[in-house]
């Protein structure tokens, strides 16, 4: 067994250099002299942006090649996305830049929204126009009654099975791995919410549709499971996130852009945490003390300030210049505040 030893605690081997350290055995008869910076390498950079870019991803093109394009705007950088978007759709991708990646999981949890047209009358082995279609023979057109009736009944919490070619992980690997192996795959279902499912229009065989819907939530899978219920299979042709939360297709950048209007377009670390309730702590000790990892006891004359919120709860803790210092866990009945993220030491 092999380790190192400081110079000055190993009498080993002698050696004149004191920046160096014996990696070897403790007798000194197998091992070599190393120097420090072999195995202590600098600590990478620190960025020095901070922010979420909302980007406009264009079909064919993975979530990773866009954020790539993120990591060439900006060399040096480490983005980070938050919900993956197939080849096949558009829309809106959103990237973490410095301290935002540490809340891209607070933007994964938003409520999304998306507009998919949807091609019934045939099954595709990916759920959608990418993969082989199997026309379903025989079918007959479905009136726009029935497909109402039938895209209401998934609004609300409902049983999901992802596509079978997918990023869920079976037994520690992806889906699609083993599906493009041809490897048969059971995939359980989950729980997802539909919050919103509107008919935009219809006319044999094709249906465009917006959905606004929780995390984990497949527009594929929703396409598929509404192909059978409707007896003729279906699939998605196209699709488009417009929404995360208070992220809009609106804002959204193309890749075409430059690295200075990239910059200028970065929205504050505070967008991710627009769902939590706010703390504003207008004593700079206490936020001091929080920053160190402190639990804090709130005052009674603290009242007027967590009245409303709920009695535990996380929430995104301010100073009284509107500054984000991090996110905390409130408990009403202990008075307790504990750090969860902190993004800015004091």
């Amino acid at each position: 067994m092999y380790f190192a030893v400081g110079f000055q605690l190993f009498t080993g081997p002698s050696h004149a250099d004191p920046r160096s350290v014996w990696c070897g055995t403790p007798d000194g008869l197998a091992g070599r002299w190393a120097p420090i910076l072999d195995r202590c390498p600098e600590p990478m950079p620190e960025e020095k942006l901070h922010g979420f870019l909302v980007l406009d991803k264009p079909k064919g093109m993975t979530s990773r090649e866009a954020v790539n394009c993120v990591q060439d705007w900006f060399p040096g950088s480490r983005p980070g996305h938050a919900g993956t978007l197939d080849p096949l759709a558009t829309g809106v991708l959103v990237v973490g830049l410095g301290k935002a990646t540490r809340l891209l999981e607070y933007v994964q949890n938003m409520p999304k929204v998306y507009r998919a047209t949807i091609r019934l009358g045939a099954r595709s082995a990916t759920d959608d126009a990418e993969g082989p279609i199997t026309p379903t023979p025989d079918v007959l057109p479905v009136s726009a009654d029935t497909v109402q009736t039938i895209l209401t009944s998934f609004v609300g919490d409902i049983e999901q099975v992802p596509p079978a070619v997918s990023a869920v992980k079976v037994e520690g690997r992806r889906a699609w791995k083993a599906a493009r192996r041809q490897q048969q795959v059971e995939l359980a279902p989950r729980r997802v919410v539909i919050y919103r499912l509107d008919l935009l229009s219809y006319a044999w065989p094709n249906l465009e549709i917006e959905v606004e819907c929780g995390r984990g939530t497949y527009i594929r899978s929703l396409a598929r499971d509404l192909g059978e219920k409707l007896g003729c299979g279906a699939y998605v042709e196209k699709l488009r996130r417009l929404r995360i939360g208070p992220f809009r297709v609106e804002d959204a950048l193309p890749l075409t852009v430059s690295p200075d209007e990239a910059e200028a377009a970065l929205r504050p670390l505070s967008d991710a945490l627009v769902q939590l309730p706010r703390l504003v702590l207008p004593d700079a000790d206490r936020i001091h003390r929080l920053c160190q990892g402190q639990r804090l006891l709130l005052p009674q004359d603290y009242d007027q300030l967590t009245a409303p919120l709920p009695s535990d709860t996380e929430v995104a803790v301010f100073d009284n210049s509107n500054h984000l210092i991090g996110i905390a866990h409130w408990h009403s009945p202990s008075r307790q505040l504990a750090p969860v993220k902190i993004l800015e030491p004091q």
